[in-house]
């Protein structure tokens, strides 16, 4: 069941690079080691050197051997090439919120921030990163590079979907993660973030398409955004209340406590059928409380990227 009142005007994030920076400096002051290790370039290919050019990157040691200049060609150091995979439909835009912050997320906001975040520390790292955002369509995809233009790019995009005041209703999720299974040609770290809301006909559809993820040998994480209050323990005071499907427009009239515990059954049933799908399929499945602070995600990073690179 998708929770979800009339969604009023989004509101958009003032400045969503200082708010990831923000994020990210909290999280390294509560670690002990810094995971900003630095980046070098690495040697690429000798090329012959050519009368007029800068003596600066001859190889000396190489003339020394055979009497002959050549010079070392550089290239930037990508030790990751890491690609993010937002869901954008209406069921993440809950709860409503009035004014996004690092203290007033809804589900939308928390995988926007956690994105910039994460992009952050890619960033320093001169690693690449690419972003895909689906909806009812297949809205927006762009490959992995690590430039400043690129960083700048995303986050504007990013901003934009956190300013949306009419998220689009319906959405076909592994139809559009074969898509960008499709996209990613080189082996990359991919992490999707997404509340997993889908009718149960689409389960073995939706799970298909996060094993085509793992073709090529990427890694695939799945970050399972919950409002848990509300949307795990279904905590409503037990006055009569109308949930929506945002999504159909389907809706119940009913009193919270006599559904709760069933509710909760059938939910918890659920997360744990994606639990054990996930780990048949060698996918990291990472439930996240989207009222909780960021460390579980960019922990999450920390010991994906070890074992990756």
């Amino acid at each position: 069941m998708k929770i979800q009142s009339e969604l009023h005007k989004a509101p958009l994030f003032q400045n969503l690079e200082l708010l990831a920076k923000q994020v990210v400096e909290g999280f390294i002051s509560g670690i002990h080691k810094s995971p900003f290790h630095g980046f070098s370039a690495e040697f690429a290919e000798h090329k012959i050197y050519n009368s007029g050019e800068s003596t600066k990157h001859i190889d000396w040691k190489l003339f020394a051997r055979t009497d002959k200049l050549y010079t070392k060609r550089y290239e930037e150091e990508t030790n990751l090439r890491c690609h993010m995979i937002l869901d954008n439909s209406a069921s993440m835009y809950y709860p409503e919120v009035k004014e996004l912050g690092i203290a007033n997320l809804n589900k939308i906001g928390f995988g926007v921030l956690a994105i910039a975040a994460l992009m952050n520390i890619l960033k320093k790292q001169r690693d690449a990163v690419g972003l895909s955002i689906y909806s009812d369509a297949y809205s927006f995809h762009s490959q992995e590079k690590s430039s400043e233009r690129h960083h700048q790019m995303l986050l504007a995009k990013l901003s934009a979907v956190s300013s949306l005041t009419s998220p689009a209703k319906e959405t076909k999720t592994y139809t559009y993660l074969h898509q960008i299974a499709e996209k990613i040609h080189r082996r990359s770290l991919i992490f999707l973030f997404t509340d997993m809301f889908q009718t149960a006909k689409e389960d073995e559809q939706l799970f298909d398409a996060l094993r085509h993820l793992k073709y090529n040998k990427h890694e695939v994480v799945l970050f399972h955004l919950l409002d848990k209050e509300s949307e795990y323990h279904f905590n409503f005071d037990n006055a009569p209340k109308r949930f929506v499907d945002v999504e159909t427009g389907d809706h119940i009239d009913v009193y919270a406590d006599t559904v709760k515990e069933a509710y909760e059954e059938a939910l918890e049933d659920y997360i744990q059928t994606l639990k054990l799908k996930c780990a048949q399929y060698k996918i990291k499945y990472v439930e996240v409380d989207v009222r909780a602070n960021f460390s579980k995600v960019l922990n999450t990073y920390m010991v994906e990227r070890q074992q990756f690179v």
